[in-house]
C-alpha cells in the first residue's frame, strides 16, 4: 500500500498517498496537516566541481548529498509537528521544491502531509 517507516523513528509511519478502505492499519482519527521545510545555500565550489562533473558527465554527488539531507530534516521537521498532535502517522506525503534568493543561490524543500492516529 505504500506505507514505511520514518528513518529517525521506526514505529512512526508514512504513506505516500491516502491508504485504502481495505487497508490492515485503519485510520482512527485525522489530526490535521503537517509541514516540514529546509532550506539549503548554494556553495561556490560545490557548484564549480557540479559544472566540472557536468562536463565529463558525471553526477553533481555534493548536490545530491545537500538535497537528500535537506529532504531529510524536512521529512523529520514533519514527523515532529505530527507526534505533538499524537499521531502515529502521516498520509499523502508530498514534497516540493523551490529555488529561492535573488541569484538563485538557495534551494527549499517542502513536505506536507495529513497526521493520522491509527487505530
Amino acid at each position: 500500500m505504500g506505507w514505511f517507516s520514518s528513518k529517525s523513528d521506526p514505529k512512526f509511519l508514512l504513506c505516500t498517498v491516502k491508504p485504502d478502505v481495505n487497508d490492515p492499519r485503519r485510520i482512527a482519527e485525522f489530526l490535521g496537516v503537517v509541514t516540514g521545510e529546509a532550506i539549503i545555500g548554494a556553495n561556490l565550489f560545490r557548484d564549480m566541481f557540479a559544472s566540472v562533473r557536468d562536463v565529463v558527465g558525471g553526477r553533481a554527488g555534493g548536490y545530491e548529498k545537500a538535497l537528500a539531507k535537506a529532504r531529510q530534516a524536512a521529512l523529520d521537521e514533519m514527523i515532529d509537528a505530527a507526534k505533538e498532535l499524537g499521531a502515529g502517522g502521516v498520509v499523502g506525503i508530498d514534497f516540493d521544491y523551490e529555488v529561492l534568493g535573488e541569484t538563485n543561490g538557495m534551494l527549499m524543500v517542502a513536505v506536507s502531509g495529513t497526521a493520522v492516529k491509527l487505530a
